[in-house]
């Protein structure tokens, strides 16, 4: 089954993947009046802002929030006039050190970090405020966060605080590689999301993350464009030496003027891989990703009154405790209080593929090491989500992996969440690069949207 070009011979271009960036892509390509198809394989917009029913609210499969100083989530809100869904609320953050808790919201209470000495706790609130005053990040890319942060903040500073902290996330295999851009960044972002009092302020979306996903789908339906969830691309169509659409696995060939592959870099590897020369196929090799197991626990009481929890402990398995509902109220969710557990991991790990018992299992003797009130019985629903390349291992250097957004192949174009660099992955920068790349598009494609009436007349 063939389906061509739009009937009215606007160009056409046809987007892999209805995440944020192929979203945000289509939006800008259907505003400029050219034709779009976006084809998803699950079955709902957002990727990983994918959701689930909790107490008939819908719920992100893996946390999300956004910082007060994300200006593209904050600039596209604005642009689909729905500034009204968007909450700002202060949240509490912490560490678990040595089996105690400790609060790390403000600079008083960087200041009351009793594991470390004062001086110390002086030079980890000074690494922050210097990490937000490096302009250049440049000049980090041949430091790895190790070299860095003990530069930064001192020896004692490192192993009490970032170090465990790098190893929770990353592994201690993965940890030593990991460059002082990607550390820079994190410190850069969470610092600029502070009140006048150093509180920590974030955003949430009403709905969910989900719902914003799909109040830009709507918007870009609105405009004319369209999108076909349930639709795996399984091969790009090529004429000549350009790429002139997809096929998807139900048989469909779809014709374009553009393909745009928003997908992670190692599926896009598979599919462009009869096309482009071996050496293009191993470039995109190059960027090594980690796979994530994350564990939704629904409990019939809170733990804590902090929200976001890091983990300063490398006997503990997760990076960090995000209690969901000491940011968006219980109530939202018919009473339930909502628990992230998040392993970064890679795909061999035995939670990988462990059932979402043994997973259950696996949890609960940790919550009750952290929390000894804990009890397996307040624990009235649970789900175990996974996502197999959910984190580029940005090393040093990290910006000569990169693949270009225009590949080699003429009308093939790709961006990924492995791209954004030097930010990390996460919401507001696939809005930055969907958008960027879609503004492109349209650039590349000004000629053939001022010859469409023509084209048009002559049909």
């Amino acid at each position: 089954m063939s389906i061509s070009v739009a009937p009215d011979e606007r160009p056409h271009v046809v987007v892999i993947g209805a995440g944020y960036t192929g979203l945000t892509a289509a939006l800008e390509l259907a505003q400029a009046g050219i034709a779009v198809t976006v084809l998803e394989a699950e079955d709902e917009v957002g990727g990983l802002a994918g959701t689930f029913d909790v107490g008939g609210e819908r719920l992100e499969k893996f946390y999300h929030h956004w910082f007060t100083n994300d200006q593209h989530v904050n600039t596209l809100v604005r642009d689909i006039g729905a500034q009204g869904n968007v909450l700002y609320r202060p949240t509490r953050t912490g560490m678990w050190y040595a089996n105690s808790f400790f609060k790390l919201s403000t600079p008083m209470d960087v200041l009351r970090f009793t594991p470390l000495s004062f001086p110390d706790r002086i030079r980890l609130g000074l690494l922050a405020l210097r990490a937000r005053r490096v302009r250049d990040w440049r000049a980090l890319e041949h430091l790895s966060a190790e070299e860095w942060l003990r530069g930064m903040g001192g020896d004692a500073v490192w192993k009490v605080v970032w170090k465990p902290l790098l190893e929770g996330k990353f592994g201690t295999d993965v940890a030593p590689r990991i460059g002082a851009v990607w550390f820079w960044n994190k410190l850069k972002l969470r610092g600029g999301s502070r009140g006048k009092g150093g509180q920590e302020y974030l955003a949430y979306y009403k709905g969910g993350f989900a719902a914003l996903a799909e109040a830009v789908a709507a918007e870009v339906r609105r405009l004319g464009g369209e999108i076909r969830l349930r639709t795996r691309v399984d091969a790009l169509v090529r004429e000549g030496e350009r790429i002139a659409g997809v096929r998807t696995a139900d048989g469909a060939t779809l014709h374009a003027d553009a393909v745009l592959a928003t997908v992670p870099l190692p599926v896009f590897a598979d599919l462009v891989a009869p096309h482009a020369s071996a050496d293009y196929v191993t470039s995109l090799g190059r960027v090594e990703f980690l796979a994530n197991t994350c564990v939704v626990l629904e409990l019939d009481r809170s733990l804590s009154d902090t929200y976001w929890l890091n983990v300063s402990d490398p006997s503990f398995p997760f990076v960090g405790v995000i209690e969901h509902t000491n940011f968006e109220p219980a109530s939202t969710y018919g009473g339930k209080h909502i628990v992230y557990l998040s392993k970064y991991h890679a795909e061999s790990h035995p939670l990988f593929s462990m059932s979402h018992a043994e997973v259950l299992d696996f949890c609960v003797p940790y919550l009750q090491r952290m929390f000894p009130a804990f009890d397996r019985s307040w624990v009235t629903g649970h789900h175990v989500w996974r996502a197999r390349w959910s984190q580029p291992i940005v090393v040093k250097r990290y910006g000569e992996l990169i693949p270009a957004v225009r590949t080699p192949l003429p009308d093939l174009w790709l961006s990924t969440m492995a791209q954004v660099y030097p930010e990390d992955r996460g919401t507001n920068y696939a809005i930055r690069e969907g958008r960027a790349v879609g503004r492109q598009l349209v650039a590349a494609l000004a000629p053939l949207v001022r010859a469409a009436p023509a084209r048009q007349a002559a049909a």
